[in-house]
């Protein structure tokens, strides 16, 4: 067949699928795993038939519905002879064997019961493990795993007309190593030929095994055509290796690779993965940056592991090339986003109640190319820790019910642009708590006591700054219960007054430097925290109640299905002490906190919060979802977020059934303060059982002016390979909360 022609075949299958009937008939199931083919070598063979004749223990002929059976494996057929001596089986005329679960049907058999080994003519056959079956001119039967197929045909559909199938002259079927090893062979979809290849492999049961996994082809608004071929190494059952040679039209030959791991040693588990990418030459980018080498490259590694039962160590490493390499080469919104990299080394020591740890932590920062024209987009680099070591320790009920906890922290920051210093930390803590059947009170005492080194900075000296903050916090709470029914339930609905009182006295903290200390996000958690601030540069001086009531509504079993509540900060006194040296704050009262979430049905959940300001009377932040999961494939989530100054927005994503195997996905988010989509992705899912057809479209921001299309279509044949553009099934699953792959138990 002439180039042209068989790539015509191959487009035009791949395309004319989405016009295929909606009707179609079940032809697979998930494969399952296949027991150890164990047989019993001294196990009586057994054989029946309407006439018997021949040589007592030596040779029987059986005439007219002739039937053998040894342990797992049993014949049938109209005429057949067993040698007893060989232990020998020829069978002719509608034969039909079962071995292991396997089954084969053909005109003539011969096989020996003790090493399996032997031949069919004009075979079909369908294995056990992975449901998949298939015709031939002749079956060579190697041993009691393996099987040779001549001028043949396999596939994972069931029926007498499957609707893919590969064609191959040989075909090595190897249950023992889960192995399928194919000569020349077409791959025929509909009966239509879409690929051909001189050899190929694959797992009988789609369970990881190493060779070439399918090219994939992508193309997007930003790099144009691609083209990945990834060969995955299978290097042990708890090690694999994927590398990712790709072809970028616009751009060069990129190289990628991961590699993954985890195991155990007798200090304990271990595990990691390590994921690179290296361009030698980026086309498009060495014309934007002539003095620039042009070479692009991208890292990113994890590891921990247990030294021992008390000793731990980990390592999180990242970096990239340049600035603009995560709006270049992203495949989606979060890591075209993430620009602070962290490289952090920690090791842990742990006691019977205390804990010591060290580590080092580097960032680098990418900075949004718009940054240079807007700097609302500028990302400030974080401090470095050169290194942080930390020490904790904590009791419960001791010397008569106490709690006592001791944290301390030593660190030198480094910045190549800001103030330098070593900063030692102490926080003593004491409390008492009394705890009843329906009742709490904890009071607590704590200091916070500092000292600074600090380097020479801006013509400054060098100089040494302290203080010793203490702060006494009283948490009280009540808890009434009562028995209700709800939506014919029996639930038991609680209500949860809680105060919480915290006093710290002011004080002067605006020569300290600001290391990694910033205001705290105002939500439930934070209003029952003593300091207002995270991170230990400032303590907030507080005067201040914090009144709170909850709600739960549980059923028989305890679960939660739903939770209402609400909480408000009240302040005794100006808050004094702010990150700059700015005016204090004389607020008498916090926002209002409100939040809602449950699972108020088998299928519907939702979550609400709401922070309201009385004095201006509005909202200053808000947040919904909900999601309804009514059945299998059936998810639709809605969304919307909201802080004031900051942004809108509403986000919709589904998987739903339009008709019968028709499937339809699709997310967006959208700005409703900037005007403009943020995220979108629309596609269409065809579940043939056997076969999955997925297309459609996804398009996001990768900087403030800037937005990557990608297109993908996929044809999915199971338990064998995949063909089209792009990753869609990946984009799905990372879009939609709730998606569910539509043929589970497949692929990898």
């Amino acid at each position: 067949m002439p180039k042209l022609q068989r790539l015509a075949y191959a487009l035009s299958a791949i395309f004319t699928v989405s016009a295929l009937p909606s009707v179609a008939y079940a032809q697979s199931a998930p494969p399952k795993q296949r027991a150890p083919r164990v047989e019993d070598k001294d196990a009586v063979t057994i054989v029946k038939a309407e006439d018997l004749s021949g040589r007592p223990e030596r040779e029987v002929n059986l005439e007219r519905n002739a039937e053998i059976v040894r342990d797992k494996t049993k014949v049938n057929a109209d005429t057949a002879c067993y040698r007893q001596v060989e232990n020998e089986v020829e069978a002719k005329s509608n034969v039909k064997i079962w071995r292991f679960g396997d089954y084969f049907t053909g005109d003539e058999l011969k096989l020996n019961m003790d090493t399996g080994k032997g031949y069919m003519l004009n075979p079909t056959y369908k294995l056990e493990a992975n449901h998949a079956q298939g015709k031939a001119e002749r079956l060579d039967f190697i041993n009691e795993d393996e099987a040779v197929v001549v001028n043949g045909t396999y596939s994972t559909c069931q029926g007498f007309d499957p609707d893919w199938y590969l064609k191959s002259d040989t075909l090595n079927l190897d249950s023992g190593r889960d192995i399928g090893t194919a000569g020349k062979t077409l791959i025929y979809f509909k009966d239509v030929p879409i690929l051909g290849t001189p050899a190929m492999s694959f797992s009988l049961s789609g369970a990881r095994r190493s060779g070439w996994l399918s090219p994939t082809p992508g193309f997007g608004s930003k790099n144009g055509a691609e083209l990945v071929v990834p060969y995955y190494v299978n290097i042990a059952p708890n090690r694999d290796l994927t590398l990712y040679p790709k072809v970028i039209a616009n751009r060069g030959i990129q190289f990628g690779a991961l590699g993954r791991y985890l195991g155990e040693t007798d200090g304990g588990f271990y595990r990691g993965e390590t994921y690179l990418e290296f361009m030698p030459h980026d086309r498009e980018y060495a014309q934007a940056n002539p003095n620039d080498k042009a070479d692009r490259w991208m890292v990113r590694s994890s590891h921990t592991q247990d030294l021992t039962k008390q000793w731990d160590f980990s390592w999180n490493f990242n970096a990239a090339s340049d600035d603009n390499y995560p709006n270049d080469f992203s495949k989606n919104v979060t890591s075209s986003t993430d620009r602070q990299l962290l490289r952090e080394l920690r090791t842990d020591y742990h006691g019977d109640f205390w804990t010591l740890t060290a580590r080092v932590q580097k960032y680098q920062v990418l900075q949004d190319p718009e940054s240079v024209v807007d700097s609302s987009l500028f990302v400030s680099r974080p401090y470095d820790r050169l290194p942080a070591i930390n020490f904790s320790a904590a009791q419960y009920d001791v010397l008569g019910g106490f709690d006592w906890a001791f944290n301390a922290e030593l660190t030198r920051f480094y910045h190549p642009t800001l103030i330098n210093g070593t900063r030692l930390v102490a926080i003593p803590q004491l409390s008492y708590p009394i705890i009843g059947p329906s009742y709490f009170i904890t009071p607590k005492v704590m200091l916070n006591a500092a000292t600074y080194q600090l380097d020479a900075y801006a013509g400054t000296d060098a100089q040494n700054l302290s203080r010793a903050v203490p702060t006494f916090s009283l948490d009280s709470g009540l808890v009434f219960e009562r028995d209700i029914k709800w939506g014919g339930k029996s639930m038991t609905q609680t209500l949860e007054p809680r105060l919480f009182y915290v006093n710290t006295p002011y004080r002067d903290q605006s020569k300290f430097p600001t290391f990694d200390t910033d205001a705290a996000t105002f939500n439930f958690s934070q209003i029952f925290s003593e300091n207002r601030f995270v991170g230990s540069d400032r303590i907030g001086d507080a005067n201040q109640l914090t009144a709170a009531l909850t709600s739960r509504f549980l059923d028989a079993n305890g679960a939660e299905a739903l939770r209402l509540a609400f909480g408000q900060r009240f302040y005794f006194r100006d808050q004094r002490v702010q990150l700059d040296q700015s005016t204090p704050v004389g607020d008498s009262r916090s926002d209002i906190l409100l939040a809602a979430t449950g699972r108020i049905s088998d299928t519907w959940m939702f979550d609400s919060a709401v922070q309201y300001n009385q004095g201006e009377r509005r909202v200053v932040s808000e947040s919904y979802t909900a999601q309804w999961i009514p059945g299998p494939k059936k998810v639709l989530n809605l969304g919307y977020r909201y802080l004031r100054d900051n942004f809108k927005n509403i986000e919709l994503s589904s998987q739903w059934p339009i008709f019968q195997r028709w499937y339809g996905v699709g997310r967006i988010s959208y700005s409703l303060q900037g005007k403009k989509i943020l995220e979108s992705l629309a596609g269409l899912e065809y579940n043939a059982d056997c076969w999955v057809f997925r297309t459609g479209a996804q398009r996001f921001v990768t900087t403030s002016t800037k937005a990557s299309t990608q297109i993908f279509f996929q044809l999915e044949l199971n338990g064998l390979s995949h063909l089209g553009l792009g990753s869609p099934l990946e984009a799905m699953k990372a879009s939609i909360p709730g998606y569910q792959r539509l043929n589970e138990g497949y692929g990898r």
